[in-house]
C-alpha cells in the first residue's frame, strides 16, 4: 500500500453489528435502482473477536436490473395526402378549411394553440387545414440571438405525437401558394359520431 492508502485505511471506521442491523432495518423495504449499491454482507468476526469487532466492508456495485426496460412501440406512420388532392392545392383549385399561424408564438403557446385548433377544427368537421410555422431566419452570425426556426422544426414532430393521433390522419409540407416549406397541410380524421 502507498502513503495515501494506507492513511485513508486506517481512517475508516468499521461498523458495528447494531449498525449493520439497524442498516438493514432500514434498506428492508426499499427497491434497487440501476446502478444501486447492494447491502452490506454479513460482517466476518475473528474466532476470539468479542462481540463489538467488526470487519469494515463496502458495498459492492450492482449493475444488472431487476426487469427489462420496455421500449415504447413505434407509431405507424401516417397516410399521405392524396396525389390528386395536393395537385389542386398547388394549382389553386382546392381551398383548405380552416388556418393557423403560429408566427410570433414561444414554443409553449404554439403547442398549446395547435392542440387547441385541431380539435376545435375537427370537431367543426374540418377535413383539411394549414398550420403556417414560418420558414425562420438565418441564424448564421445572429450574435448569441435566440435559435431560429424552432416552430418549423417542432411543429411536425408535434402533429405526430401519439396525443394528436386520435385528430391527425396526414402531414405534410405545403405546396407554394400555401406557404411552401414555412406551412403544414393536416388532413383530419372524420368525427366519429
Amino acid at each position: 500500500m502507498k502513503g495515501g492508502e494506507l492513511k485513508r485505511a486506517a481512517r475508516a471506521r468499521l461498523l458495528s453489528r447494531e449498525e449493520l442491523a439497524l442498516w438493514r432495518h432500514v434498506t428492508a423495504d426499499v427497491k434497487p435502482r440501476v446502478p444501486t449499491m447492494a447491502r452490506p454482507p454479513e460482517p466476518i468476526t475473528a474466532p476470539d473477536a468479542g462481540p463489538k469487532k467488526a470487519v469494515a466492508v463496502s458495498p459492492t456495485l450492482v449493475t444488472s436490473s431487476p426487469e427489462p426496460i420496455k421500449k415504447p412501440k413505434p407509431m405507424p406512420p401516417l397516410a399521405p395526402l392524396e396525389k390528386r388532392l395536393k395537385r389542386r392545392l398547388g394549382a389553386g383549385k382546392a381551398q383548405v378549411d380552416d388556418m393557423l399561424d403560429l408566427h410570433g408564438m414561444t414554443q409553449a403557446h404554439a403547442h398549446r394553440a395547435l392542440n387547441n385548433f385541431l380539435w376545435r377544427a375537427a370537431e367543426d368537421g374540418a377535413r383539411l387545414v394549414l398550420v403556417i410555422t414560418g420558414k425562420g431566419a438565418p441564424s448564421a452570425d445572429d450574435g448569441g440571438a435566440p435559435e431560429r426556426g424552432v416552430l418549423r422544426r417542432n411543429v411536425p414532430h408535434w402533429l405526430r405525437a401519439l396525443e394528436l393521433r386520435a385528430v391527425v390522419l396526414s402531414v405534410e409540407e405545403a405546396a407554394r401558394p400555401h406557404g411552401g416549406s414555412g406551412a403544414l397541410y393536416v388532413r383530419l380524421r372524420r368525427r366519429v359520431s
